[in-house]
């Protein structure tokens, strides 16, 4: 090896060890300074205000008892639009995000996913009696059915590809105004995933429409899709990895089945020990 090529080859391994020893000090500054931001979005049941203003729903339960378990004993929680919170990590205004983002080829090109916390399905809400008898997304683009989607959703992707006639969709900003769309005549169906449905429910909040059932999922989309976790910067790796650590021993235990069941979260929402990784490559 050459000079030029030794000094090369130094220089790249100070660099690397450099960002390694970076993230190892991000991790150990949060440990410190005993804080850390966490970016949220308002949508129940993964993430949303209590009556009495505390930050609550699956993705922050989780996420505070991850904090603790790390030994970071204060959360200042960041409140941002949904398609804007990537930007608020990446911008450093925040250093994880909890707010049930689905994992994506695309979003894991900008960003660091933990393992997921959960592992939803498909759901549609649909007026009382289902009066056009919709059980897939794809048969309710058979039929030419009506659909309200909620704006940057992995449903609104997902039944995008599905449609023909976009002009069939509708994009709304939340559950509730897809909701007062369905029963007002405006869309047929809803398209959300389950533990929404479940939690509108929980809270009187269904109106006159239901959940349609039974549902069947679209072919391969349920072992691909669905999957929501945590998000930090692509130099957080040490942090995402502690996190990792702490999930592999929380998830799928009693105390987190207890937790999550609050929320609309049944047994076959949970992840089943995928990593992120494992999703990623299907």
């Amino acid at each position: 090896m050459g000079g030029i090529a030794r000094i090369a080859w130094a220089v790249a391994l100070l660099t690397f060890a450099a960002g390694c020893a970076s993230e190892g000090e991000s991790l150990e500054r949060l440990r410190r300074e005993g804080v850390i931001r966490i970016g949220y979005a308002v949508e129940a049941p993964y993430a949303f205000l209590s009556v009495q203003g505390r930050v609550t729903g699956e993705a922050p339960e989780v996420a505070r008892i991850v904090a603790q378990r790390l030994g970071i004993g204060r959360i200042e929680w960041r409140q941002a639009e949904f398609s804007r919170l990537i930007e608020e990590l990446d911008e450093g205004r925040v250093d994880m995000v909890a707010a049930g983002m689905f994992i994506t080829r695309e979003r894991a090109a900008r960003v660091l996913f933990s393992d997921p916390t959960f592992h939803v399905r498909q759901a549609l809400l649909v007026l009382r009696g289902n009066p056009l008898d919709l059980h897939s997304y794809g048969q309710a683009a058979a039929k030419g059915a009506r659909l309200a989607v909620l704006g940057g959703s992995v449903e609104e992707r997902l039944i995008r590809s599905l449609y023909q006639a976009q002009n069939l969709l509708t994009v709304v900003p939340d559950a509730l105004t897809g909701m007062v769309a369905v029963e007002s005549g405006q869309a047929d169906g809803l398209a959300l995933s389950s533990p929404t449905v479940r939690w509108m429910a929980k809270e009187d909040q269904l109106g006159h429409t239901e959940m349609a059932e039974p549902f069947e999922q679209e072919p391969g989309v349920v072992d691909r899709l669905g999957f929501g976790a945590f998000v930090f910067r692509k130099d957080a790796a040490a942090l995402c990895a502690a996190c990792n650590a702490e999930l592999a021993r929380f998830l799928g235990s009693p105390e987190h089945r207890e937790l999550v069941a609050k929320f609309g979260f049944t047994e076959l929402e949970l992840p089943a020990g995928m990593r992120a990784g494992q999703i990623l490559e299907r």
